[in-house]
């Protein structure tokens, strides 16, 4: 029998409950805006607000200098951003909600302004041709330096720091962003790594630093207070291209992944409509549901309706909700009400201050 509301029960992640399936997905609001790229007062405030997220997932968090990539985000990689983080961590569990921190490194989605001048790193040297968000506005990102091995195992450990970080911060757990175009995403791909040495070339070339970084990160972190977040058929966006070895890849990946006792996977739907585009996968949950064994997140697109099907469907466990969230602080509520959702201000997403950050009202009944 279908649950009309099954989004609104909860959910047993083995090491805690969810109260409910509803996700705070991550999202880049650029906020930090401080010289150390410190969590503030008012981004507690705004996680805060919407702490009876069944999970929130923590914006993006840089876990080094070099993986750097847009104005005004926070790292986690100084004991500063640590103390930062804790007052988040604090105002959510006052609230008695959950919340991951997602561990980012956006290779060469980067610019050079970030770097001193240096070039961003990626596994190949091979330009996105997109855009970074620097100080001075947009600009067009540029050819990066290849990552020589020295430099992928000083990237692995600096996920492992940031592990021991986010756990010294009292985060529930983390989520490795292995998505949208940002370092680990550019070497599973054959359009962004060229490579010819042990990290390029086959597919379990290309995912393996994937599988690197979680060895290190559960030095510090239990596997099942470990999240991945994947885009397989992310296309034309993030600088990233599909070819007809996209879908195997992450099919291996996500195959492999079965091996460990993550607390979820955390998958997107497309970005773009890849219905047309040789070797696309355009229906993701449907394609990795009977394949992954673990609990499966799904995002992109969702609003209560679609939630509650794709969960009946059992396609899913849980459902992540991005924009809904920047506007709706109490999207629970509203979902449980089935009230009107409230629309988010755009011109507002990356700027400064609390307007159009937390200032939306939540649902009167």
């Amino acid at each position: 029998m279908k649950n009309e509301q099954i989004l609104l029960t909860t959910y047993d992640m083995k090491d805690f409950t969810l109260e409910n399936r509803v996700v705070m997905a991550p999202m880049t609001r650029s906020r930090a805006e401080n010289p150390g790229n410190i969590a503030t007062d008012l981004m507690a405030e705004y996680y805060a607000q919407r702490a009876s997220a069944g999970l929130i997932i923590s914006e993006g968090s840089q876990i080094s200098k070099r993986a750097v990539g847009y104005i005004n985000t926070p790292g986690i990689y100084s004991d500063e951003q640590v103390e930062g983080w804790k007052k988040v961590t604090t105002a959510v569990h006052a609230k008695a909600g959950r919340i991951f921190l997602q561990l980012w490194h956006v290779g060469r989605m980067s610019h050079p302004d970030f770097h001193n001048g240096e070039l961003p790193l990626s596994a190949s040297a091979l330009n996105p041709n997109s855009k970074s968000y620097t100080p001075e506005g947009f600009k067009d990102t540029v050819t990066p330096k290849e990552m020589t091995i020295e430099e992928i195992k000083e990237t692995i450990a600096d996920y492992g720091k940031a592990a021991k970080n986010a756990r010294a911060a009292n985060f529930d757990g983390i989520e490795i962003h292995a998505s949208n175009g940002y370092l680990l995403h550019q070497f599973f791909s054959r359009t962004s790594n060229i490579r010819t040495d042990k990290y390029g070339g086959s597919k379990e070339n290309r995912a393996k630093i994937l599988f690197e970084v979680i060895e290190e990160v559960k030095k510090h972190i239990p596997e099942n207070r470990i999240g991945v977040r994947l885009n397989p058929s992310l296309h034309g966006i993030f600088g990233m291209t599909l070819d007809e070895e996209t879908i195997p890849t992450f099919d291996y990946i996500v195959n492999q992944l079965n091996n460990y006792e993550l607390a979820y996977l955390h998958l997107s739907e497309p970005f773009t409509d890849v219905t047309a585009v040789p070797g696309a996968e355009p229906h993701i949950a449907k394609h990795y549901r009977p394949m992954y064994k673990g609990t499966l997140m799904i995002n992109t697109a969702f609003d209560r309706e679609k939630g509650n099907q794709v969960l009946n469907d059992k396609l899913a466990d849980l459902v992540a909700y991005g924009k809904p969230y920047i506007s709706n602080p109490d999207l629970v509520e509203r979902f449980a009400a089935k009230a009107e959702i409230a629309e988010w201000d755009e011109s507002t997403f990356y700027t400064s201050g609390a307007k159009g950050y937390t200032d939306y009202p939540a649902f009167k009944s």
